[in-house]
């Protein structure tokens, strides 16, 4: 027996106004480059942040997201040191980056950064989180994240989700 429960159309009135939205071209370039400055702009912040703490990026002319290179962080060349690294970033210093292998990457030290869908104070955000754990990782300290009283008992649940062993990455099960 299938089910769809929780599946439904999108309505007519908002396909109506998203028709009508894109058919005006005017809207629709205006749209396209502010978002094309918007993106660069991100861009331009996040890499010169990153370069600034001495993480290097891969050099790129577009996109959405771009690869940073932690493997000065590793404590070895391994891809078990790189998963460490990782559930780190994860966990403790609360970014959502991906794994290079993820992405077929073979390399280990490289992470995908998605920098499209996130404000300016974000980025910001995001800046000193990492300045604060390389800082820290440099000096040999371990990272140590304080919890609020009221965060002690906040767990994310992977519940949903399974390792696959060839990627090591969380998938959707």
């Amino acid at each position: 027996m299938s089910s769809n429960f929780g599946a439904s159309q999108v309505s007519f009135q908002t396909q109506y106004l998203l028709a009508s939205m894109l058919s005006d071209d005017d809207f629709v370039g205006r749209f396209l480059n502010e978002s094309s400055r918007r993106l660069e702009c991100r861009h331009k912040i996040f890499t010169k942040g990153l370069k600034e703490m001495g993480i290097d990026c891969l050099n790129t002319n577009a996109g959405l997201f771009y690869w940073m290179d932690l493997y000065l962080l590793l404590k070895e060349p391994t891809i078990e040191a790189k998963m460490a690294l990782w559930r780190v970033i994860i966990n403790d210093v609360k970014l959502n980056v991906s794994s290079g292998s993820s992405f077929h990457c073979t390399e280990v030290g490289w992470f995908r950064v998605c920098f499209a869908n996130i404000d300016d104070d974000t980025i910001e955000i995001s800046l000193q989180r990492i300045r604060t754990f390389v800082t820290k990782k440099k000096e040999g300290e371990v990272a140590i994240v304080k919890k609020k009283r009221w965060q002690m008992n906040l767990r994310l649940s992977f519940s949903s989700r399974i390792y696959n062993d060839g990627l090591r990455s969380p998938l959707r099960g």
